[in-house]
């Protein structure tokens, strides 16, 4: 191990977690101290042009459970978290000055908004502070997809059998030793609200199929329960187009999206189970939907900002509307679709919408309503608690024709209820909870 020679300053954006953890791992290797810097950056929370946050209140009380138990965590190794309201250009150049810090490091982002924050925050460094970036999100690390990201394929199947035979998973870093407790910074931090952020304040609903809390913990409490406890994981494939319930799916998508853990701590998890109660095609399909997340990541990083524009990444020319009554009834629930409106109602309410849910009423706002499929991507970036920029742009332009799927499919949205709410239970659910408004 080295000799620790300097003092750290770990940007936190999409990477909440101490464990598996590029930053943390090099900077307790290299550095005689370290401390943790999260913002609600200003731009998050503000009113879109489409008219609803940018951030809802599901998802930001998420992040801030999220940071209650990281902060605990991190404590727990003399680390202290410095929790900011401020955009992080600002508060990040403020706090290197304050603690005399030499190295910053954070998570490589290249979507448009990300990658202009990394800037802005590099202009405010000074030349005498070493920037360490890193790719920590991925399943498969760019360096070991044997593919230039110019060459991805556009066709997701090509991509996996790629990956499934030529690429690997690395290792999960392991658990750091705690810093001396002279590391602490003097000071309390506190963790702003959701009213703190002018967001509502929200409730769990009593028929959520998303209860859970935020936090790493959390997060593997909630595998643990789904791999071993109940080995839900070996029935996985037979059920995760289930709509009702907390265990159809894993629910895993919300930890991964704020980087409460990691795609290779899921991997390798799966990988024990395997070995110790049952390999089959449900625990190949964990790994399959591992996949298509970085897929779409790898998309975006060789796509750009076109996942934004209309056309896609086909840059494809449609007749799109832009309805302002539409995309209320749409968001609402009172299409004269029942079955988009139950999925609807129950986004609405809880923040969380099933996969097979996600696909019908995107099809349907896309294909049907021939609506500008943006409008109900951001409002699913403000309203979903496992918001994904990747995994949500790419899966809307897929689901609208202007992206990854060959097909261009448009889903039949009665055939699809038939199929997947035999009797209508879930439809009866959500729909009667429009009778209580």
């Amino acid at each position: 191990m080295q000799e620790r020679k300097s003092k750290a300053l770990i940007w936190l954006r999409n990477d909440l977690r101490l464990s598996d953890h590029f930053a943390f791992h090099h900077a307790a290797q290299h550095t005689e101290g370290a401390v943790a810097y999260y913002t609600f950056d200003p731009k998050h929370y503000i009113e879109t042009s489409w008219g609803f946050k940018k951030t809802g209140s599901f998802r930001a009380q998420f992040v801030i459970e999220t940071l209650h138990q990281l902060k605990h965590d991190l404590a727990q190794k003399n680390i202290s978290l410095i929790v900011d309201t401020q955009a992080p250009e600002i508060g990040i150049s403020q706090w290197t000055q304050k603690l005399s810090i030499t190295d910053v490091y954070y998570q490589d982002e290249w979507t448009r908004e990300e990658k202009i924050s990394s800037e802005s925050v590099r202009k405010e460094l000074t030349s005498a502070i070493t920037i360490h970036t890193f790719y920590d999100q991925f399943l498969f690390h760019p360096e070991d997809i044997p593919m230039e990201i110019e060459n991805l394929p556009e066709v997701f199947t090509t991509f996996r059998k790629i990956c499934e035979k030529m690429g690997r998973v690395r290792p999960c870093f392991s658990e750091i030793s705690a810093f001396p407790k002279g590391n602490l910074i003097p000071q309390e931090f506190k963790i702003p609200t959701v009213s703190d952020l002018g967001l509502s304040q929200v409730e769990r609903h009593p028929h959520s199929a998303f209860p859970f809390k935020g936090g790493s913990r959390s997060g593997k409490q909630r595998m643990d329960h789904y791999f071993w406890e109940t080995e839900k994981l070996s029935f996985y494939k037979q059920t995760r187009n289930g709509l009702l319930g907390i265990d159809y799916s894993s629910k895993l998508s919300a930890w991964l999206s704020n980087g409460s853990l990691s795609a290779r701590q899921i991997y390798w998890e799966v990988m024990a189970y395997e070995n110790e109660v049952k390999k089959n095609q449900s625990t190949y399909w964990m790994i399959f939907e591992l996949i298509w997340r970085d897929y779409f990541k790898y998309i975006s990083l060789k796509h750009g900002d076109r996942i934004f524009h209309l056309g896609g990444i086909l840059k494809k020319t449609y007749h799109w509307n832009n309805h302002p009554s539409k995309l209320a009834s749409w968001i609402n629930g009172t299409t004269q679709e029942p079955f988009v409106n139950a999925n609807m109602i129950e986004l609405l309410k809880t923040g969380w919408m099933s996969n097979r849910g996600r696909q019908n009423v995107a099809s349907f706002f896309a294909k049907n309503l021939l609506m500008d499929w943006r409008m109900g991507a951001h409002y699913f970036e403000s309203q979903l608690i496992d918001y994904d920029v990747h995994s949500n742009y790419g899966n809307w332009m897929y689901v609208a024709g202007v992206g990854n799927d060959p097909r261009n499919r448009k889903f039949n949205v009665r055939m699809q209820a038939e199929r997947y709410d035999e009797g209508g239970k879930f439809q009866r659910l959500w729909n009667q909870q429009t009778l209580f408004e």
